[in-house]
């Protein structure tokens, strides 16, 4: 794939994303809530998961607080998502690491982020491109439309990431998953087919 096209093609992509909606990760005042929301997000809904993120930052609303609390209550508050218990687990686990580790501060590094429990690749990934940095989360909408326009033939999600940044200049990287991200949520199925197929 050309890096010229591929440019241009993300670029139609950023203009009919549809910003105005949030995504889970975006939109809190503290990054650990970023970080947690993010977690959280895993196979279920923005939708879903932003609503049960705000009610579990209130009753819990320092990272102190969230380490501290019973698991049973993080998963009653939380029991609206998918994997509620494994990540209720996480959640309580990651708050921990970060306060007996990390002085209760999200680190910004790939390396120390994935030593956190429930965290991934892709979580840090969107971790670090919320706060600024240039890194390339891969879910499942970054995966398909990237094979679908020719970006990678890849499956493995890390093999993914690496063809995506050798194809793009740097400074297109925060855009990528925020971008496929929307396009997949709002274009199903035949529509997303139809859409990618116009951009090509």
């Amino acid at each position: 794939m050309d890096r010229k096209r591929a440019v241009r093609q993300l670029k139609a992509l950023m203009q009919r994303a549809g910003w105005d909606e949030r995504l889970a990760a975006s939109g809190w005042s503290e990054e650990w809530q970023c970080l947690i929301a993010t977690l959280l997000s895993a196979r279920t809904r923005d939708d879903v998961t932003i609503p049960v993120a705000q009610a579990l930052f209130e009753r819990f609303p320092t990272v102190t607080a969230l380490a501290e609390a019973p698991l049973e209550e993080i998963e009653a508050a939380i029991g609206q998502i998918n994997f509620f218990r494994t990540k209720a687990k996480n959640v309580k686990a990651c708050a921990k690491a970060l306060v007996e580790q990390f002085e209760s501060c999200v680190p910004h590094t790939l390396e120390a982020l994935l030593t956190l429990p429930g965290v991934g690749r892709k979580t840090a990934n969107v971790f670090l491109t919320e706060t600024g940095a240039d890194a390339i989360g891969v879910d499942t909408h970054v995966a398909r439309i990237s094979r679908k326009l020719d970006w990678t033939a890849e499956t493995d999600p890390h093999k993914i990431e690496r063809d995506l940044e050798r194809l793009f200049p740097k400074r297109y990287w925060g855009w990528i998953n925020d971008t496929l991200v929307r396009i997949g949520r709002n274009n199903r199925g035949r529509k997303e087919d139809a859409l990618l197929s116009e951009i090509r």
